[in-house]
């Protein structure tokens, strides 16, 4: 931490420029996700750029990714200064896990209105988009959404098909 105390954050100043709970970010902190320092009074003192860490905390964790891999992609950060390139490379680690938690989003926005809309409410018994159950033999859970790529092209057929007969 710089000896420049007047460019450093106290903990109250930190948590009102980031939107978070003075709690949040000693528990962010006790996690290993961002640093403090301790002034001669013993007080947490932060550097702005801890900042950006808990932006992005707060950002990653708001559409569901898990403190541990926050964490896995700020260890993987350089323990000094990081520069720009460092952090275009570290947001290249999520780049397919948010492209596919955006084609989920999307898949959920545009078909759950469909199988809720017809009134049935019942997949196992709907002649449109799942008949004989053929779905739960894919596997547990929301396949239409969250299968694989296989399954959900399979779907999406069978959807697309369903719509256009409707």
């Amino acid at each position: 931490m710089s000896g420049k105390m007047s460019t450093d954050l106290s903990v109250g100043q930190m948590a009102e420029r980031a939107g978070v709970a003075v709690s949040t970010l000693h528990f962010y902190e006790a996690e290993g996700l961002i640093r403090s320092a301790r002034n001669s009074a013993n007080h947490r003192r932060y550097e702005r750029k801890e900042l950006r860490r808990v932006a992005i905390i707060r950002t990653a964790q708001s559409v569901g990714v898990p403190l541990s891999e926050i964490k896995a992609l700020f260890d993987g950060l350089p323990k000094g200064k990081i520069s720009a390139a460092d952090w275009a490379h570290a947001a290249t680690q999520w780049a397919d896990r948010l492209d596919d938690q955006i084609e989920t989003l999307l898949r959920l926005r545009d078909q759950m209105g469909a199988c809720i809309g017809c009134g049935c409410l019942s997949m196992t018994a709907c002649p449109l988009y799942n008949p004989d159950d053929r779905i739960a033999a894919k596997g547990a859970g929301p396949r239409r959404w969250n299968g694989g790529p296989e399954d959900r092209a399979e779907m999406d057929t069978s959807f697309e098909k369903a719509q256009g007969d409707a």
